[in-house]
């Protein structure tokens, strides 16, 4: 009788790579490969002289080092401060959308910020929509019977 090993796998012609040995369970988590060992290794104590380096191109008009800098030392997304009303229930989205597509209009926040705020008040909405139907839901299966009060 064969046993779970010697069966073939249902997925073994999509698998990359030589798949590990029962027991096997790689090369444990956070390990690094002896290549980014010896790079470390030979970089230890380099870091402040490299960055000054790269800052040095940059303000000598290297274009691809200035990119590269301003990558990642910028934040990729701002703060926003918008005078967005308090929604407690779901109908009151309207007046938050409408100051959302206001500040976009009128360019105090971009088209994207304008999107990613949107989405979270109809989100919002949604979620109070849910919670109000609840209540409504509970109320009704109360007043439908008295006597399984919870």
């Amino acid at each position: 009788m064969d046993t779970e090993e010697d069966l073939p796998r249902k997925n073994a012609e999509f698998t990359r790579g030589r798949p590990f040995a029962k027991g096997n369970p790689g090369r444990p988590r956070g390990s690094k490969n002896r290549t980014t060992a010896i790079a470390q290794a030979l970089l230890a104590d380099e870091e402040t002289e490299l960055v000054r380096k790269a800052i040095d191109l940059a303000k000598a008009e290297d274009v691809q080092m200035l990119k590269f800098l301003l990558d990642r030392l910028l934040p990729k997304e701002r703060l926003i401060k918008l005078d967005i009303p308090r929604m407690d229930f779901a109908d009151e989205a309207i007046d938050a959308m409408a100051a959302i597509n206001g500040a976009v209009a009128e360019g105090h926040i971009t088209p994207s910020e304008g999107a990613a705020l949107s989405s979270m008040i109809s989100g919002y909405s949604r979620t109070l929509d849910v919670a109000e139907l609840s209540k409504r839901i509970e109320a009704i299966e109360v007043s439908l019977n008295p006597k399984e009060k919870k």
